[in-house]
């Protein structure tokens, strides 16, 4: 044993250890590309361990020959997790994503091991569950889902699971930094512990004992919730802490951490391209790190900022990097929080499903938590955009925010978040984007040093919930470090060209907005309603536009009888290269724009109405 703790005390074995074993993750993960055993199969077998259902699809995951991704359309029932089913259908490969930054599905599935979708035509049930495990889960889950009130809490607190979590909200606690509050973590990992401990420390005072009961079950509970890598980790550590606790191994916590790190990327490399893992990781092992110096801290509350401030800086460049911004505010919004959900409503959660009528307690509590992270996530408050950093500013900034913590000079990160904020002063570059917002248009136009940034057209999908400036433009912007659009431009008021204006207008800061010629139609107006409550300029059919020494030309002809004709024009030379944008005009406009401009040799052309036939003319193209 003594030559064991030796061993194990060795100052520098768990740390170099760590470091060979991440190179050899991001070796595992990154370099040496898996690939699916399937080729053209249309029929699976396989266990379900998850389901989610929404109005337009069933998505179930599956366990096969490998993980499958199943897709359903028709309405399906009866199938519960653990439930063995025949699929028949066809594979697609996950495609990467088509706009730059934005979340990319494929990479997503590649590191949770699926290679594959299935888009199913039928589904039958071959055999009921029989996994002890899964049919807990299940009994849990149906128990969970009669409690009328806020059970999709209880899945979140008891299960892990937070699909049903209301979309609008969940992306608030994301917004607000407060998202890990609502994952299962080391803090309930140890609530539950401590609450097992104190109840059999009542009946027991055989450590050994105690504690063997209480690792058990979080083993099981950890299975039970679908072993997620941040409940993964919380267990691991826990069980590592308790041996060296018990055997008196007398290990730095900090080389605990190492082992945690060291063991959890052995059993799964990809656990490093996981952002539970990350935040859950790096935010533990700044806490132990820092222990000494937070139990210096005399008061309560000083203290609980403090751990919230070291728990913020160390998970911001991990923020940023995902999500191209950060709210400040939840340095103190965690301060709150915290205690709220610990002590009141995960407590409370787990009373709800032992006693239903208790969730209306809950539900009050719950409400006030929604409440402030909407108003916080609607307004901005404390939210700073910054964009995508690169694997070398993450390293600076993780070595600025070291120092602060060992040194308590917070001026370095303060110039390095300036700097990266206001990058795009420094950026010498033209840009020009062609976003991809499915049927419709979208075109970016940056110039050099932050002088303006231009949209023409902000696509928009008719008769889906889906917003494609939600989910795409605006993410976009903020990755590259846009932070206004200084002139947005309306080829024409088909929803197509201008459905997500609104959107884009409500949620990001627009100077002013150009209209084509022409009467304004009913989707013209909506937005010059909202333009004018907002006080945002806008001007309609404009002949040029001058921006420090670039100009747009927009080549007016007439007032047409159609919305398509009436499309800006756009023609413009950057850095020697000539683009012409035709928004949706068709051959007599092209006609007539030949007929009054000398347009010839256009290096770029952006087709006019899609590449439809009512548009590029064989002469119009002959001629450009």
């Amino acid at each position: 044993m003594k030559r064991l703790r030796y061993i194990l005390q060795h100052r520098y074995l768990f740390k170099v250890l760590a470091i060979i074993t991440i190179l050899y993750a991001i070796i595992d993960t990154n370099i040496i590309k898996k690939e699916s055993i399937y080729k053209d199969e249309t029929i699976f077998d396989g266990i379900i361990y998850k389901i989610k259902e929404s109005d337009s699809k069933t998505t179930i995951y599956m366990n096969s020959k490998e993980k499958l991704v199943i897709y359903y359309y028709d309405e399906i029932s009866n199938l519960k997790i653990g439930d063995k089913i025949l699929v028949i259908g066809s594979l697609t490969k996950p495609t990467n994503n088509t706009i730059p930054n934005k979340f990319n599905y494929k990479e997503y599935l590649y590191n949770n091991q699926i290679y594959n979708i299935v888009k199913a035509t039928k589904i039958t049930k071959i055999a009921n569950n029989t996994n002890v495990i899964n049919h807990i889960k299940n009994v849990v889950a149906k128990r969970i889902n009669k409690i009328y009130k806020s059970n999709e809490y209880l899945k979140i607190f008891i299960l892990g699971d937070s699909s049903s979590l209301n979309e609008d909200i969940s992306k608030s606690y994301q917004t607000n930094g407060i998202s890990h509050l609502f994952s299962i973590s080391g803090m309930h990992i140890s609530l539950f512990a401590g609450i097992l401990l104190y109840i059999l420390k009542r009946i027991s005072y055989n450590n050994y004992y105690n504690y063997s009961i209480v690792i058990t079950f979080l083993i099981f509970y950890t299975v039970l919730i679908g072993e997620t890598p941040s409940g993964v980790r919380a267990l691991t550590m826990y069980i590592l802490f308790v041996i060296n606790k018990l055997f008196n191994l007398k290990i730095k916590n900090i080389d605990i951490m190492c082992m945690v790190l060291i063991i959890l990327l052995i059993i799964n490399p990809f656990y490093l391209c996981n952002i539970g893992f990350q935040y859950s990781y790096i935010i533990s092992f700044s806490l132990v790190l820092f222990s000494h110096k937070i139990k210096k801290i005399k008061i309560k509350i000083l203290k609980t900022l403090y751990i919230s401030l070291i728990s913020f800086l160390v998970s911001f460049p991990i923020c940023i990097y995902n999500f191209y911004q950060a709210n400040f505010l939840s340095i103190l919004l965690n301060i709150f929080l915290i205690p709220l959900v610990s002590i009141i409503i995960f407590p409370l959660s787990l009373i709800s499903f032992i006693i239903p009528p208790i969730s209306y307690i809950l539900t009050f509590f719950i409400k006030i938590i929604e409440y402030i992270s909407l108003i916080i996530s609607k307004y901005q408050i404390g939210i700073i955009s910054f964009s995508k950093p690169s694997l070398l500013l993450i390293i600076i900034y993780y070595i600025f925010i070291i120092t602060f913590l060992y040194n308590e000079k917070f001026i370095f990160i303060f110039l390095i978040m300036i700097y990266h904020k206001n990058i795009l002063f420094f950026n010498s570059n033209t840009e020009l984007t062609i976003l991809d917002v499915g049927q419709g248009d979208s075109i970016f136009l940056k110039l050099p040093y932050n002088k303006a940034n231009i949209l023409i057209d902000t696509g928009g999908l008719i008769n889906s919930n889906y917003s494609v400036s939600i989910e795409s433009t605006i993410p976009y912007l903020k990755s590259i470090g846009v932070t206004k659009i200084t002139h947005l431009i309306i080829s024409h008021g088909d929803y197509d060209h201008m459905g997500e204006a609104i959107n884009l207008v409500n949620n990001f800061k627009v100077e002013r907005v150009i209209f084509n010629c022409g009467e304004y139609n009913n989707l013209e107006k909506e937005l010059i309603k909202v333009l004018d409550k907002k006080h945002i300029k806008y001007y309609s059919c404009i002949k040029e536009l001058n921006i420090e020494n670039n100009k747009l030309y927009f080549l007016q002809t007439k007032v047409y009888d159609n919305e398509n004709d009436n499309s800006n024009v756009i023609y413009t030379k950057i850095d020697g290269y000539r683009f012409m944008f035709m928004g949706d005009a068709g051959v007599d406009k092209e006609k007539d724009i030949l007929d009054k401009y000398n347009i010839s040799n256009i290096d770029v052309l952006k087709v006019g109405h899609h590449g439809s036939k009512t548009s590029s003319s064989e002469s119009f193209i002959n001629e450009i």
